[in-house]
């Protein structure tokens, strides 16, 4: 195998000592997600938190306000539930970031190791979990396709669903007699059906809405007994509410009238909603009544809401950031008054720069300049965001920081694909994957150099996951705009991709592409990366992960290979982790080799 150029990390990244010190510190700086708690004892919550160097689980007593970190692994962790009653932390343990692996089990107070939460569950990527008082719900995915196990009483499991399709556990009724599940047995994991089942695996009802429109649960009805299911539907061409009388087989639609999308999951007393509503990369939180179908927005700050959950009193909390503010918990108490609900220890991130919207024709895209920059265009990151079912959104970004902080201007672009914007606009890349999206990239190209935003000797597209993908797209189907790239764990041949990834991703490439590669190679060539290697003329940084289940590391071997036999110039970072890493120092490293690579070919005034 060919020993590829190995790109270097700066230490230091700036010169000025200021400068250096303030973009280490926001990726250091301590952060912690939103608390989750037990149903019983509210007092009992879990959260992640980087305080420790690497994003690990950590158990919060609100009572006592004692904190205890739970996890300790060198490639950190991300999954975790709490029982009911608060007695126990369950967390997925894989290995070296690989996804694979079995829940594992604990005291919520120190003093025991943790265990294989239940007998008889295999490894397996995480397919869902549902704890109750007497029975657990485990969802496991292999390349067999979809198990689904039951344990009660701390027994063993038994299988009551099992399917070579994707799906997987979505929620448990609070009486702990239905079981709803999310299933693909269609053929479509994009668009999921529902199907509720009893903990013997008898099948009690099933909801879907036809090709093309997808249904998730988001949970049942918090009291015992009223098994009322909140779902999510896009019947309308956007995600809106519906509640689905399981028992009765009847349905009522959420009519909530904001532009946009509409999340939700229920108040304790299961009268009301807490709406999530997003609209052009920005939330704002609402209660509705369902009695009286009033709506009354909450008051948080401009920005994005990352998260929210409404306590047993009434209060709500929820994450919140924006493009110049970092990240903090708060809560909403019912007489309105907000306040900080949960501030590590430690120093606090400095702000950045707010982001500005542009549109260019339907295409919705977020810019910054780096703040005192001189008018006129400057050397630009077009940052692209993975998914590519996701969205890049008013959101505060350590990493794009550093780069506003280096001078140059970024970019993002919430292409075809996205969320957010109306199924259509998220599902239009079917079929044409990849070459879609970077229709819409190219139109914000032309605009930003257009408008003298950009300049056009200096432009640099950039991206991570799909963001990774389109970014080697990009520099084989788009050569003449592009100084530079960087692509993170990327897809790069998506054939030898195809063969290699998780199965829920082949389930998601089916249905994204019209089948499997045996089915329509050449929908496949021709939306590969690989395809176009030969018209690459940028230099290229390529980051990847050793354990990557996701965007595997032979297919990222093969097109490096390709590189390496034309003379290409380009550069790899390879790191002992999976899709992306849990450890921020790994992270930094990351970061400063991706800016200095960049520095090499695009330097700013």
């Amino acid at each position: 195998m060919t020993t590829h150029p190995t790109a270097a990390v700066p230490d230091p990244l700036f010169d000025d000592t200021e400068a250096e010190t303030r973009w280490r510190d926001r990726f250091t700086a301590p952060r912690v997600s939103l608390p989750g708690w037990a149903d019983d004892a509210p007092d009992r919550s879990l959260y992640l938190s980087n305080s420790s160097g690497v994003w690990e689980i950590y158990a919060w007593d609100r009572g006592a306000d004692t904190h205890r970190k739970v996890t300790d692994r060198p490639n950190g962790t991300s999954h975790a539930a709490l029982s009911p009653d608060g007695e126990t932390i369950w967390w997925f343990a894989d290995s070296d970031g690989d996804e694979f692996g079995v829940w594992v089990s604990e005291p919520f107070d120190a003093g025991e190791d943790a265990r294989p939460a239940v007998e008889g569950v295999p490894a397996g990527y995480p397919a869902g979990l549902e704890i109750g008082h007497g029975l657990v719900a485990v969802g496991t995915s292999t390349d067999d396709g979809t198990t689904v196990y039951v344990a009660r009483d701390g027994g063993p499991a038994e299988v009551v669903y099992a399917h070579e399709n994707d799906g997987g556990v979505a929620a448990l009724s609070k009486d702990e007699t239905l079981l709803a599940l999310a299933h693909s047995e269609h053929g479509d994991n994009r668009h999921t059906a529902l199907r509720v089942i009893t903990p013997t695996g008898e099948a009690v009802a099933e909801k879907w809405d036809g090709p093309g429109k997808g249904l998730d649960a988001i949970a049942f009805s918090p009291l015992p007994g009223d098994n009322r299911l909140l779902v999510l539907h896009e019947r309308r061409g956007r995600e809106e509410l519906l509640i689905w009388d399981v028992a009765a087989d009847t349905e009522t639609e959420v009519p909530i009238d904001l532009p946009g999308e509409i999340s939700a999951d229920w108040f304790e007393d299961a009268k009301a909603l807490l709406v999530v509503h997003t609209f052009q990369a920005r939330n704002t939180l609402h209660r509705y009544d369902l009695g009286t179908g009033v709506l009354t927005a909450l008051d948080t700050p401009h920005g994005t809401v990352g998260s929210a959950s409404a306590r047993p009193d009434g209060a709500v909390e929820f994450s919140w950031s924006s493009g110049a503010q970092p990240g903090v918990v708060r809560v909403l108490d019912v007489d309105g008054d907000e306040r900080v609900l949960l501030a590590p220890q430690g120093h606090r991130a400095a702000p950045s720069v707010e982001l500005q919207d542009v549109f260019v024709g339907d295409v919705h895209a977020l810019v910054a300049r780096p703040g005192g920059a001189p008018d006129g265009p400057l050397p630009t990151v077009f940052s692209l965001h993975g998914g590519p079912h996701s969205a890049d959104e008013d959101r505060f970004s350590a990493y794009r920081a550093v780069w506003l902080d280096a001078g140059y201007a970024v970019v993002h672009v919430n292409y075809r694909g996205s969320t957010g914007y109306g199924s259509a606009w998220r599902d239009a890349i079917e079929g044409r994957p990849g070459l879609t999206e970077l229709e819409d990239v190219a139109a914000v190209h032309d605009w930003a150099v257009s408008s003298g935003f950009a300049d056009p000797a200096g432009c640099v597209v950039n991206g991570a996951s799909w963001g990774g993908y389109l970014t080697l797209l990009a520099l084989g189907t788009q050569p003449e705009r592009w100084a530079a790239g960087v692509a993170g764990v990327p897809v790069a041949d998506y054939l030898a991709a195809y063969e290699d990834e998780m199965e829920p991703l082949r389930a998601f490439d089916r249905a994204l592409f019209g089948g499997s590669p045996e089915d329509v190679p050449d929908r496949y060539r021709e939306c590969s990366p690989l395809t176009y290697v030969d018209a690459v003329r940028a230099p290229v940084l390529v980051l990847a992960g050793e354990n990557d289940p996701r965007c595997p590391i032979r297919q990222i071997d093969n097109y490096l290979e390709r590189l390496a036999a034309r003379g290409a110039a380009y550069e790899v970072y390879r790191y002992d982790a999976g899709h992306g890493s849990l450890v921020v120092a790994e992270t930094i490293r990351q970061t400063a080799a991706e800016v200095a690579f960049v520095r090499k070919v695009v330097r700013p005034q």
